[in-house]
C-alpha cells in the first residue's frame, strides 16, 4: 500500500480548493496538441480536465487506489477513452511512447528525499519528451510566514478533513499529516531553492524557457511558488 492509497477516498474533498493550476495545465496541453504524459496524475484533478478538453493523456501513478478514484471520475465526465492509467513510479514511468508535452503539477517532485532522486525524476520525464518537447512542473519553497502559521498546528483544511504541517528548515523538509475520520497519512516534502532547481535542470539537459511566480505567468520574483517550463535539450 502507497502513502496515498490511505487518502484517496478523500483527497479530492481536500484539495477542492486547489483549482488555480487546472486552466494553466490544459491551456499547456491544448498548445502541445498532446497527447501528454503527467506524472503522479493521482486522482486526475488535471488530467481529467485535459481529457475533456479534447487531448489524450497517459497518466502515471503509484497508487492503485488513487487512480481508481481518478478512473471513476473520468468516466464520470465522459472523458474515460482519452485518458490511459498506468500504475508505475514517475522516475521509472511505464511509458514507451514520446509526447510533445510531460507534466508534473501539484509540487509532486518534492516527495523526491535527495537531489539524486530528483534528478533521477527529472531525466525521466526528458526521456519521455518527443525532440523540442516540453515538460512543465511546479515546486514550492516555504516563507517564514508560512511557517510560522502553520508549524505542528492541527489545522481544517476542508470539512472534517485536517492536516499538520512540521517543517524543519536545517533539512529543507515538510512532514505533511493528512487525517479524516478514521484514515490518516503522513509523507515529507523536500523542497530546494531556484537556483537549485536551475542547476539539477541543466544536469538533466532540460533548457528553462520560462520560470513563473504563480499560474497567471507572472514572473518569478523569489516568491514560494515556481513554475517551471523546460524544453528537451537536443
Amino acid at each position: 500500500m502507497t502513502l496515498y492509497d490511505e487518502i484517496a477516498s478523500f483527497y479530492d474533498p481536500w484539495s477542492r480548493s486547489v483549482t488555480e493550476d487546472v486552466g494553466f495545465y490544459v491551456d499547456r496541453a491544448l498548445a502541445s496538441g498532446g497527447p501528454v504524459v503527467e506524472l503522479a496524475v493521482g486522482t486526475g484533478r488535471i488530467a481529467v480536465p485535459i481529457a475533456q478538453a479534447g487531448i489524450s493523456v497517459i497518466g502515471v501513478d503509484a497508487s492503485p487506489e488513487m487512480l481508481a478514484v481518478a478512473r471513476e471520475g473520468a468516466k464520470v465526465a465522459g472523458a474515460s477513452e482519452l485518458l490511459d492509467l498506468r500504475v508505475g513510479d514517475l522516475r521509472a514511468p511505464p511509458v514507451c511512447e514520446r509526447v510533445p508535452l510531460v507534466i508534473c503539477p501539484f509540487r509532486s517532485l518534492l516527495h523526491m528525499e535527495t537531489e539524486a532522486e530528483k534528478l533521477r525524476a527529472l531525466r525521466a520525464a526528458r526521456s519521455l519528451l518527443e525532440p523540442q518537447g516540453r515538460f512543465v512542473f511546479d515546486v514550492f519553497a516555504p516563507s517564514r510566514e508560512d511557517i510560522e502559521e502553520t508549524h505542528d498546528r492541527w489545522l481544517e483544511r476542508e470539512p472534517g478533513i485536517f492536516e499538520r504541517a512540521v517543517w524543519d528548515e536545517e533539512s529543507r523538509t515538510l512532514v505533511l499529516s493528512v487525517r479524516s475520520g478514521g484514515s490518516e497519512t503522513t509523507f515529507g516534502l523536500h523542497w530546494l531553492s531556484a537556483p537549485e532547481w536551475l542547476r539539477l535542470l541543466d544536469e538533466a539537459e532540460l533548457e528553462v524557457e520560462a520560470l513563473y511566480g504563480w499560474f497567471d505567468s507572472r514572473p518569478y520574483q523569489d516568491e514560494e511558488d515556481m513554475i517551471f517550463v523546460c524544453r528537451r535539450r537536443p
